[in-house]
């Protein structure tokens, strides 16, 4: 686990010097005490709701100045927070992340790093979605693939207990395409494993992948230092808001408490389909870390 004040690290310093707030300084020093993974696990969310005789949302709200210093924001410098609760009580932060020299559309939303951080730690559900600013139309459509969709609260800290759909009337999603296996139900493709331990867990990222509607099922595998990162593709019934396995995995190595520069070798794994990661990858594993990727095209066991 990288140990290094990192730009994160420097941030929530700021924070806590700006405004010393006590639930922000009780926040943080579990952040640090974990190596800054940015999650909190029930237990600490039960003892910090008993301390400050705080609801889990009120919890939540006062998180989210901590959660937007994991944002990486060179284009709009405009910093975004989000908190998924998850059904286990776990609360997981995102932040929007952001690329320079590539495209916008390789950008991360804040609900969406969120979300697939809740995914990528194995959650079953996220229940709420707390975050700083009213989600934009693509977080709203991102947001009704989940299977908590129809149930799924949204809250702001001018506003609470919205439920999504209040925010995308008459939605356009997954029932209409007759997709009934929504995002975080257990859902396993088989592909044959091959290769070392980092191709196979891209494989295995893949074999995860939420890819309902092109089946181009894909996944990643970083090699950070002496660990693995692995990012799955999510797709989308309107396509744009789909969410990319590399973008899921630098998410995730960024609410990890890792940083860009340990990252040194990048593997894709994808079925053969109508539509491919590859190229777009590619691009943005040249333009961040002057590394090539390795692919890998799956075939299914059966």
């Amino acid at each position: 686990m990288n140990m290094g004040k990192n730009d994160v690290v420097v941030r929530l310093e700021q924070l806590l010097a700006d405004n010393n707030n006590e639930v922000a300084v009780y926040v943080i020093e579990l952040l640090r005490s974990q190596h800054f993974v940015g999650q909190l696990n029930k237990t600490d969310v039960e003892s910090l709701r008993n301390k400050f005789k705080l609801s889990i949302v009120e919890l939540a709200l006062e998180c989210l100045p901590i959660a937007a210093c994991y944002a990486t924001v060179p284009v709009s410098h405009f910093y975004v927070g989000a908190v998924a609760i998850g059904e286990s009580g776990n609360f997981y932060f995102g932040a929007n992340q952001e690329f320079a020299k590539d495209a916008i559309q390789q950008s991360v939303h804040a609900e969406q790093s969120a979300i697939s951080h809740a995914w990528l730690a194995n959650e079953k559900s996220v229940t709420d979605i707390v975050v700083n600013y009213t989600p934009c139309g693509h977080c709203r459509q991102f947001m009704n693939e989940l299977n908590t969709s129809a149930d799924l609260k949204i809250h702001l800290p001018h506003s609470q207990n919205n439920l999504l759909h209040s925010y995308l009337p008459d939605a356009f999603g997954p029932k209409n395409l007759d997709v009934d296996l929504l995002m975080f139900d257990p859902q396993k493709q088989d592909f044959k494993l091959q290769g070392d331990e980092l191709v196979q867990a891209a494989i295995k990222a893949a074999s995860l992948s939420y890819a309902p509607y092109s089946d181009a099922f894909s996944g990643i595998a970083l090699q950070v230092d002496d660990q693995i990162i692995t990012g799955r593709y999510i797709e989308n019934a309107a396509f744009n808001p789909s969410f990319l396995p590399l973008q899921c995995a630098l998410n995730y190595l960024r609410l990890q408490g890792f940083n860009n520069d340990q990252v040194i070798r990048i593997v894709l794994a994808e079925k053969e389909a109508v539509v491919s990661h590859k190229h777009i990858t590619s691009s943005l594993a040249k333009s961040l870390f002057d590394l090539e990727i390795e692919y890998i095209e799956l075939n299914r066991t059966f």
